[in-house]
């Protein structure tokens, strides 16, 4: 067939839109997403014939279905949606870290609507966004204010900016961190317009050097969790209630940047993590800390502190392309609301799921064990999760998991992530790993569901690779 007779042969968009294969798209995707995919599939198979007329050997009818039908599957990989994670790592930056209390996600929902995010409905007034919510994070931590953006990335450039613009900030050599997505800290140190002033070495640091340093240019001291990374050894560096102390004017403030926002003593259960109480006790200008990771809310970045510093801050040029939404309001509100009553450890799923006793988790393991097809290779084995997100690192916690051999590891987790329920699991020594300390009760039986399908469609691709051969 000739160049021109392929494009002549070309199918109209109407006609591939027809097709059963492409109808049953309707049911998780519009009409003009599974159009737009047509047109774009019918573009690309013309422009391969103008290439080279000898591309296909498959119908071109056919072929364009293929490439709908695989775009679709693309699409639905990167479309939002709810997952099961069975990876054990609680803080998965991947699945979006902290999952939020029902009492959270209720309140967001509630605020979708119409909601007085900056009016009092008692007096009828304008209010400040947020104003409850600072109020809640000052009575929960002690501090005298409190104010919201967007992340603790945020948080950080705005600090830096608002208060030691055009100055000097001093840091430990060994808090230099790299944060997720290539981020370091030098390079926020730059962004906010101020100059680095690094003390210390890489593995020991002094109050003496911190002293040593401060000049007319010192707008700050501020203190850095190493919140990816841990040192151990021959290591050394003054605690925040020693930097406080610190003899500096009064004019350069310290800042204790903690990360993951714990507000709960874990050293309980074998974790060890800075804590944002101890922090304001200390008498720190400033603190900052994640609304998500442990503090088990939204993506926010969470300042509280001393009124003179806050004030800066919230009225910082910057303070309003970092502000937080009105839904994030919310679901925060609802989280300090938790933290406040003493519940954290009870209704927060992160919290819980950290404490939850490894034996309760083997509990779970043969929950599921009972509702999987017994003709395969299932066992229940102890393991290690993590608790992930830049948290507490280092440290582990004891698991249980049901490992599944037999299988091409990677071809049984890919059936289980495109499942009815999404099911993110983890591949190691040519098994699919199935953590159930980050599995909540309400999923055990979606879950388990969702393994005997993987498993099954597993085994027919088996077949028909098989038969083909």
């Amino acid at each position: 067939m000739t160049k021109a007779e392929r494009l002549r042969s070309l199918p109209s968009v109407d006609i591939i839109l027809r097709d059963p294969d492409v109808t049953a798209l309707r049911e998780s995707n519009t009409l003009a997403q599974i159009t737009i995919w047509v047109r774009m599939a019918v573009q690309h198979c013309r422009e391969q014939i103008l290439q080279n007329s000898d591309t296909f050997e498959t119908p071109l009818t056919a072929w364009i279905i293929d490439r709908v039908i695989s775009q679709s599957k693309t699409d639905l990989g990167q479309r939002l949606q709810p997952v099961i994670n069975a990876t054990g790592v609680v803080l998965h930056t991947n699945l979006g870290r902290s999952p939020m209390a029902e009492q959270a996600i209720a309140a967001a929902q509630r605020a979708s609507r119409y909601t007085n995010v900056e009016l009092n409905l008692e007096s009828g007034r304008r209010s400040k966004r947020g104003e409850r919510l600072m109020t809640l994070l000052a009575q929960l931590t002690g501090a005298e204010d409190a104010l919201v953006v967007n992340n603790c990335a945020a948080a950080t450039v705005l600090v830096l900016q608002a208060i030691a613009s055009g100055r000097e900030v001093i840091v430990s050599r060994g808090q230099l961190v790299e944060i997720g997505g290539g981020f370091r800290l030098p390079d926020v140190f730059c962004a906010a317009g101020v100059t680095l002033r690094e003390v210390g070495t890489t593995n020991r640091t002094y109050l003496r050097d911190y002293e040593a340093a401060v000049n007319e240019s010192t707008g700050a001291v501020i203190r850095v969790h190493r919140s990816n990374f841990h040192l151990s050894g021959f290591v050394a560096e003054p605690t925040i209630d020693e930097m406080v102390q610190m003899q500096r004017p009064k004019s350069v403030a310290v800042i204790d940047d903690l990360g993951s926002g714990s507000m709960i003593d874990l050293s309980a259960y074998g974790l060890q993590e800075p804590n944002v109480l101890d922090s304001i006790q200390s008498g720190a200008d400033i603190s900052l800390f994640s609304g998500d990771k442990l503090f088990g809310g939204p993506q926010a970045g969470i300042l509280v502190g001393k009124t003179q510093w806050i004030e800066k801050l919230r009225r910082s040029p910057i303070m309003r392309a970092m502000r937080v939404d009105k839904l994030t309001l919310a679901a925060l509100e609802a989280t300090t609301e938790i933290h406040l009553a003493g519940n954290a450890l009870t209704e927060l799923p992160t919290l819980r799921m950290i404490t939850t006793p490894a034996e309760v988790v083997r509990q779970r393991c043969e929950s599921v064990l009972t509702q999987l097809n017994q003709q395969i290779a299932i066992e229940i084995v102890s393991c290690e999760a993590q608790v992930g997100g830049g948290s507490i690192p280092g440290s582990s916690l004891p698991s249980f998991a049901l490992k599944i051999t037999g299988f091409p590891p990677h071809h049984l987790a890919h059936h289980m992530r495109d499942g009815r329920c999404a099911i993110q699991t983890r591949v190691t020594d040519e098994s699919v790993m199935i953590d159930l300390r980050t599995v909540a009760d309400h999923e055990v039986s979606d879950l388990a569901e969702g393994i005997n399908t993987a498993i099954q469609r597993t085994q027919q691709n088996a077949n028909t690779e098989t038969a083909t051969e």
